[in-house]
């Protein structure tokens, strides 16, 4: 009886024992196992959290970027509208020109005949005036007038022409002028002309003198208390005296 229960024992203690074992080493199994999924585990962590790193640097970086072309989309807006003012004001300015060259086409237009005229008006006036460079005055109308007939002229050109002759009439009665002329028997003899107030003439001998009578539109002959004063005059008119008083007979209503 008692070696039936020491076998008993025996094969009881070897279940154990074989249990206790077989769970040994399901526990060792499990543990490896934990430690491998931890192992993944933190492999898988890192990898992700470098994903996590790599996708914020990214993100950043498209962030800056946008933040960038914003201010450069802002920038372009801005500069948009400055053209857009611009480009507004050139169309203006362009219809402004197109006006202006319409009404540049007509002044053209009207130039020509306004420059003739006004020749004709100073021919007239050169006519009715005091006779003195006379010549030389008709010789520069005819010269105006034929440029006023050239094709290639422009009507600037023509415009300057003939202000630049009202100048020069102007100019003479401004000026004490004397120069050599004949009187109508061939006598020659200097020329005095003071402005427009008066025009006089004396002998190369000085015996005789006279001036210019705008009514009866003939010389009158000055008796000889007025050959010093033209004389000076000339003198003056030549620039081999001072200026000085003169003076002149003048008709009333003549200055």
């Amino acid at each position: 009886m008692i070696k039936i229960i020491k076998n008993i024992s025996l094969s009881a203690f070897f279940c154990i024992s074989f249990i206790a074992v077989a769970n040994e080493t399901n526990l060792e199994a499990n543990m490896e196992s934990v430690l491998e999924i931890g192992r993944e585990n933190q492999l898988l962590s890192a990898n992700s959290q470098e994903k996590i790193d790599k996708t914020e640097r990214q993100t950043d970086k498209i962030i800056n970027e946008y933040k960038v072309v914003s201010k450069q989309v802002e920038g372009l807006k801005l500069y948009n509208a400055q053209k857009r003012i611009q480009i507004q004001a050139q169309l203006d300015l362009m219809d402004k020109l197109d006006e202006q060259l319409v009404q540049v086409v007509v002044m053209q237009r009207q130039i020509p005949p306004l420059a003739q005229k006004m020749l004709d008006t100073l021919e007239t006036f050169i006519k009715l005036d005091t006779p003195f460079r006379l010549e030389e005055r008709r010789e520069r109308i005819d010269l105006v007038r034929s440029s006023l007939s050239k094709p290639k002229v422009t009507a600037s050109e023509q415009v300057r022409q003939v202000l630049e002759a009202y100048n020069i009439e102007a100019e003479y009665g401004r000026k004490i002028d004397t120069y050599e002329d004949k009187l109508e028997d061939g006598t020659v003899v200097n020329i005095l002309v003071i402005g427009r107030i008066g025009m006089f003439y004396q002998t190369k001998d000085e015996r005789s003198s006279g001036r210019w009578d705008s009514e009866t539109g003939s010389w009158e002959e000055l008796s000889g208390g007025y050959t010093k004063p033209i004389r000076d005059g000339i003198r003056i008119a030549k620039k081999l005296a001072p200026t000085d008083m003169l003076l002149m007979p003048v008709v009333k209503g003549e200055a």
